[in-house]
């Protein structure tokens, strides 16, 4: 198993860093959006290596790429209950750590603390915003498309709340099942 290292990070001890595997180009596809049942339905366990979750892995990253503000996407959100998902916080001001655009297959949460309420929102759930309490300090275990190799990717801030978030919709549930209560539950703010 790889242990992943942030870019600043020296790979000096037991952890290397890991490259995500070149992926085929994707196809933009169509969000899915609350409250689709496909929402609310747990992801299977993939291969990794097999094509046609390497081609789903490229068309998450083609769809998050070419959708304003996405910084992570889950196959449940294009329509496959699968256990699946990408992220790119590259550029987001909240960021501290950032391992770059990657997509992991059967990701698990190893260890989570530094828990701290935050604002979320969702391409799923377009016109509303949530406050929810996540770990600010992360590691998950999970493994890159292509190659099935078995990463761990240690994290913090807006990464680590990412990463929890698209693995919540890897499981069925959306950030509306994580908030506190209806007063937690926000409109999106519009700014013209």
């Amino acid at each position: 198993m790889t242990h992943a290292v942030g870019p600043d990070e020296d790979a000096g001890d037991d952890r290397v860093a890991w490259t995500m595997p070149e992926l085929p180009p994707g196809t933009v596809r169509e969000v899915v959006r609350a409250p689709a049942e496909i929402l609310a339905t747990a992801g299977a366990e993939v291969d990794p290596t097999d094509p046609a979750t390497v081609a789903l892995a490229a068309d998450l990253l083609a769809t998050q790429a070419v959708s304003p503000g996405c910084v992570g996407l889950a196959a449940q959100q294009v329509g496959e209950a699968l256990r699946v998902f990408s992220v790119d916080v590259t550029g987001h001001p909240k960021t501290r750590t950032c391992h770059g655009a990657f997509v992991l297959c059967n990701a698990e949460v190893l260890s989570a603390s530094r828990k701290g309420k935050g604002r979320e929102g969702c391409m799923s759930v377009p016109d509303l915003t949530g406050d929810v309490a996540r770990a600010r300090r992360l590691t998950v275990r999970g493994q890159l498309p292509v190659t099935g190799e078995w990463v761990e990717i240690e994290t913090d801030a807006f990464e680590a709340v990412c990463l929890q978030h698209e693995i919540d919709h890897t499981e069925g549930l959306l950030f509306l099942d994580r908030v506190v209560g209806p007063q937690a539950v926000h409109r999106r703010q519009t700014y013209l």
